[in-house]
């Protein structure tokens, strides 16, 4: 349709005319409830021609107006423009008047100037907003209220005391009020207009569902001229459009009183000054939407359910600093009168050395490898199923708050569209198929056709090479992060060889190379992190998912999966495999001619895998936070804010001076999604899970990181993100799976870390088994065995030793027989005695912890007793309620009779009677005022 042909009126609008609002079009009475922007550029444009001190708009309420074309002191003569913007802007014009026959409101100025950005602005009037909340069963208030059931006496006690004393904690917003009455909430229905309290029009549905309807019908309208592509999100995507996004509810940091939910939001829950406050959770969901609601409200639970855990690790550690003095086995390796000859660390280069002087390193050990590291690991792997089962009840009570409840897949399913690369590939499969006419049906009954046919319509083999791409791609990625390990073991291994050939350094060889390979590892994983978000999103993309929330979790398993392995592949080599493939003097393993397979410190391996997880922890999360969330949109807004300044073209100086509220929002950094957020949590929560046993100080640094956090997130969504459009959900989907998954993982992987790479098991078995004392007196030579120096291979022996005594044996750690045995340096029997003890405390310690957290999810209900009784009295009170509505609209429509007809029309008045329910929707408009009904 040709741009003449338009519904539209043209007005001149004053420049310097108050405007009351910047949340509403220029008559100052309908509200801007979505925005659509776009750029142009064109030739031989004139903007002198145009009025000075006035700006054109273009309104469309519905009515015929003037043709624009017409003539008048407003004209602008438009320059020929290139075919590709013509395109556009025929698509553009398309797609705007396919919205006003839906019934949208739109205004939007002129294109005025040689090349600037367009706003769209999207009113939706009552009737659109009534049709749509009926058609996408949008839940709504009732005029019926009930009251909350209270709980017991003494639970009741006890919470007013909770009350008064967290008052200072909460947030000053008035969500947190009234929590004893609830509204009956029921979906949306244009006959059963007689149940809502329906004051006013404007207010009845707030912002973020009104934002949240337009942007369900922007995303089915159909735009021929490009391809036959149906949604906003087919036209970004080709850049018909460059943004989409509701407005946020004014400026969070204005001057004056005037308060609205972005300002109280930014007051009271996203700066750092009010930490220590409790999230305003309602407020938040009712801005943001429930998906967004539903994430701080985890990670809030998550942030405080670390704080009984990060106390009991600070006792873990504080019992390992008292009990330090008291350790038998870190006192015999600090025993220089009883010191130890151990092999040496290197071929050549190496000397013989005395045990004793790895003292610090023992009594470091003993900070995290002591008998409480057991029971953190079994408070933690119960921990993990309490918090799940705890948000489990918390996303119930939202649930039911929210009135999220009824919330089935067949409405969830409704509001799925097809995404734009879906129907192109789809697109391309017909052409191939058949001719164009069979494309052209396809783009004109697409919307019929997804109503009537929900199937996939690209079988596996359309998808197969999508699937062989990702199957290889993610081998290839998950081989590349093996190598990178592997090479940084190379580093350690050539390192410690180099350094120790020079005397000066060879004091500090092993705290300089692990420490140096462990800033390596942080490097690596932080770019490896960003490499792999975003092979993971391409990698999706050409799979070709139908709808976007089967793209979301495809694309989550597949970043998740290429993260975890990323981040944890370093901790899982010191766990589990440095020091176990390093043979023996005399025979051992090498990785290059000349270079050793690398050993543990003679403490073990546990502290340099405690060194290890700080170090990868802390810089992750302080980097991370730092540099990526705070400083990248700070750059990525300051760059655009250059561009825009440096872009040739006219700009408007009192414009500029007072932007609308599109303009401002415009500037923000688009909305990407939660996936990033939840992702830093989940490897946060891994850290913290997967590895306690080595590191109980892990929840106290990632609570300090969390209360952070939250700030952070918070300020990002209310001052530096576009609004979101608001997302409706009963749950937080596949990351509480994933979540699952690593609490079960973490149980195995802690019983692994406590039976093989602490000391936790030998010492029990020498304790009880070879102790001639019951006590740890002679662990730690019980733990080395003898090797005789002769026998070492010929070019290894240590040159122009300096070791003050002959050497004729030295000392290496490991179960092996002695020089002297009939077999010597094969595993002795208390080699084979310590591993079946091993084996036997993770088959004991697995079904312990997993019988435990079978029988806490047990105990603890998924639906807390009060929701479930709630909900039960909820369907009953909206059955009485609805009956006796129905018994008032009969009621009324006697007296409506009998006024009119009087006294003498009996039969009359009983056929209306039989005839009420056909009546239903006449009556619902007389009882709400007169409320008009719009079809679609």
């Amino acid at each position: 349709m040709d741009a003449e042909n338009l519904p539209v009126i043209n007005n001149y609008l004053d420049a310097g005319e108050a405007r009351l609002s910047r949340m509403h079009f220029h008559d100052n009475q309908r509200k801007v409830d979505y925005v659509l922007a776009y750029h142009y550029r064109k030739r031989g444009a004139h903007p002198s021609h145009s009025s000075p001190g006035h700006a054109l708009a273009i309104v469309s309420n519905g009515e015929m107006g003037k043709e624009p074309h017409a003539g008048g002191p407003g004209d602008i003569e438009l320059g020929p423009l290139d075919a590709l913007e013509e395109e556009r802007k025929e698509q553009r014009e398309e797609f705007e008047h396919n919205l006003m026959e839906a019934g949208l409101e739109l205004e939007k100025d002129l294109e005025s100037k040689s090349q600037g950005s367009i706003f769209v602005r999207i009113h939706a009037p009552w009737q659109v907003l009534a049709r749509e909340a009926e058609f996408l069963k949008i839940k709504v208030p009732t005029k019926k209220m009930y009251e909350i059931k209270s709980e017991g006496c003494i639970a009741k006690k006890f919470n007013e005391i909770l009350q008064k004393l967290s008052s200072p904690l909460k947030p000053r917003v008035p969500e947190h009020g009234n929590n004893k009455m609830k509204n009956l909430s029921y979906p949306f229905s244009r006959e059963k207009m007689y149940l809502y309290n329906i004051q006013d029009k404007d207010t009845f549905f707030d912002n973020a569902t009104r934002s949240r309807i337009v942007h369900e019908i922007l995303k089915r309208t159909v735009c021929s001229r490009a391809n036959n592509t149906m949604g906003i999100n087919s036209l970004i995507a080709n850049n018909v459009y460059e943004a989409a996004y509701p407005l946020h509810d004014g400026e969070y940091d204005s001057p004056g009183d005037d308060m609205n939910d972005r300002k109280l939001l930014y007051q009271e829950w996203a700066r750092y000054g009010v930490f220590y406050k409790f999230q305003p959770i309602d407020l938040i969901r009712k801005y943001f939407g429930e998906k967004i609601g539903l994430y701080f409200a985890w990670l809030g639970l998550y942030t405080s359910f670390l704080i009984p855990s990060s106390i009991i690790g600070v006792i873990v550690f504080l019992y390992g600093c008292a009990t330090i003095e008291e350790d038998i086995p870190s006192k015999e390796m600090c025993d220089q009168q009883n010191a130890f000859t151990m092999c040496p660390l290197c071929d050549k280069s190496c000397d013989y050395w005395n045990l004793s002087s790895a003292c610090g390193t023992a009594r470091a050990s003993h900070l995290f490898d002591n008998p409480a590291t057991v029971f953190f690991s079994i408070f933690m792997a119960l921990w993990a199923t309490m918090f799940l089962e705890n948000w489990k009840r918390l996303q119930m009570r939202l649930g039911y708050f929210w009135d999220l409840t009824g919330i089935e897949e067949e409405e969830e399913r409704a509001q799925e569209h097809s995404r734009p690369e879906y129907e192109t590939k789809v697109r391309e499969k017909m052409l191939k198929e058949s001719d164009k006419s069979v494309v052209q049906k396809l783009g004109t009954d697409m919307t019929e056709r997804e109503d009537e046919d929900d199937e996939d319509k690209l079988t596996w083999k359309d998808r197969f090479p999508g699937y062989l791409m990702n199957f290889a791609s993610i081998l290839f990625m998950i081989a590349l992060t093996f190598s990178i390990v592997f090479a940084v073991i190379v580093y350690r291994i050539t390192t410690a060889a180099a350094l120790s050939l020079n005397k000066a350094t060879r004091s500090n060889v092993r705290v300089t190379v692990t420490a140096t390979a462990v800033i390596i590892n942080l490097v690596v994983i932080l770019i490896l992190d960003e490499i792999y978000g975003a092979v993971a999103k391409w990698l999706t993309k050409i799979e070709v998912p139908k709808t976007e929330q089967t793209f979301e979790e495809r694309l989550i398993l597949k970043a998740f999966l290429l993260k975890f392995v990323n981040a944890y592949s370093p901790i899982f080599y010191v766990a589990f495999f440095k020091g176990r493939f390093v043979g023996r003097p005399g025979s051992y393993v090498y990785v290059f001619d000349g270079y050793r397979m690398e050993e543990c410190a003679p403490g073990g391996c546990l502290m340099e895998l405690c060194i290890q997880l700080s170090i990868i922890m802390l810089g992750k999360q302080l980097i991370q936070n730092n540099i990526f969330e705070i400083g990248v949109p700070k750059l990525k807004k300051l760059f655009r804010k250059l561009k825009d300044e440096t872009e040739p073209g006219e700009t408007d100086s009192a414009h500029s001076k007072h932007p609308e509220q599109w303009d401002l929002d415009y500037s923000l950094e688009p909305y990407t999604g939660l996936t990033p957020e939840y992702m830093e949590m989940i490897v946060q929560f891994g850290f913290v899970t997967l590895f306690v046993a080595s590191f109980p100080l892990a929840p106290v640094f990632a609570l300090l990181n969390n209360v952070i956090e939250v700030r952070l997130d918070a300020k990002k969504f209310v001052t530096e993100l576009r609004r979101p459009d608001a997302v409706r959900t009963k749950d937080i989907g596949i990351w509480f799976d994933i979540l699952s998954g690593i609490g079960k993982f973490s149980v195995i992987s802690n019983a692994f870390v406590i039976a093989i790479t602490s000391d936790f098991i030998p010492r029990l078995v020498y304790q009880y088994s070879y102790s001639h004392n019951g006590t740890l007196h002679g662990f730690v030579n019980h733990t080395l065995s003898f090797f005789n120096v002769s026998q070492l291979k010929e070019g290894t022996q240590p040159e122009n030793s300096q070791f003050d005594q002959e050497v004729q044996f030295c000392r290496f750690k490991d179960y092996r027989e002695p020089p002297w045995a009939p077999n010597p340096y094969e595993f002795s029997k208390q080699y084979w005695s310590v591993l079946s003890a091993r084996l036997a405390f993770v088959i004991i310690f697995q079904n312990l912890v997993m019988f435990l957290s079978v029988l806490v999810d047990w105990m603890i209900p998924d639906i807390p007793t009060d929701i479930s009784d709630q909900i039960k009295k909820e369907k009953s009170l909206l059955v009485d309620f609805f009956l006796k509505e129905e018994h008032e609209k009969l009621k009324l429509m006697d007296e409506l009779d009998l006024r009119s007809q009087g006294a003498g029309h009996q039969s009359r008045r009983s056929r209306a009677a039989s005839s009420a329910p056909s009546g239903r929707s006449q009556l619902g408009s007389i009882a709400s005022s007169g409320s008009q009904h719009t079809n679609v």
